[in-house]
């Protein structure tokens, strides 16, 4: 599993050029940083003077934090499984007619899988960019960077995640599928770009 690997190995593998980790895993890996982050400032935020009313919403958002990092985390392997998958599928032999239609099938089930299992990464960590201004607004403002750095590897999650998605989508010949995913795939770039902007706009009016 790629995610009890020490970062050394895992980043060695990956400029080795090994098959996984991949870009996909990257992508899953931002967003448990954001995550991450996320709960760290929560954390941080709880027990300190000043900041007692919102205390009760940092314990919640840290526990929910939490549970995202780790889906986050578990991502990062099934993002690998169907790069690995997908793989597997073009190394089918196709010398004869059955041959290639099986291999098509499976070829075109995969990249669909692959494309679902990117997709759901960029929903997971949608879900904790809102959010992520929350604990800018009401959190430590000590440790206000550390929630800006949380956005920032949660727009590179979702934007890395939904390139992947755009790439297998020229692939899969399901054309109702094909034009649902690119739907849900702008109407996510587009919260995303929302949501970011908003912070950075509150924090270009703070420095």
């Amino acid at each position: 599993m790629l995610i009890q690997q020490t970062v050394k190995d895992f980043l060695g593998k990956m400029a080795d050029g090994a098959l996984v980790p991949d870009g996909g895993s990257v992508s899953a890996l931002n967003g448990a940083i954001a995550a991450a982050l996320t709960e760290r400032v929560a954390r941080l935020t709880i027990g300190k003077e000043g900041y007692e009313e919102v205390e009760g919403q940092m314990r919640t958002i840290a526990t929910e934090a939490d549970t995202i990092r780790e889906q986050l985390l578990a991502y990062v392997d099934r993002e690998s499984e169907a790069s690995l998958r997908l793989d597997k599928a073009s190394a089918l032999p196709c010398g004869s007619e059955e041959e290639r239609t099986a291999r098509e099938r499976e070829i075109q089930a995969a990249t669909r899988n692959a494309a679902l299992v990117a997709l759901r990464v960029a929903y997971e960590v949608g879900t904790v960019m809102e959010t992520i201004i929350y604990v800018a607004h009401k959190g430590y403002q000590p440790a206000l960077p550390e929630a800006c750095v949380a956005m920032m590897s949660a727009r590179t999650c979702v934007f890395a995640a939904l390139l992947r998605v755009e790439t297998y989508l020229l692939s899969i010949r399901d054309e109702a599928f094909v034009a649902r995913t690119r739907e849900e795939v702008e109407k996510l770039k587009e919260n995303t770009a929302r949501v970011e902007r908003k912070l950075a706009d509150w924090m270009s009016m703070r420095i």
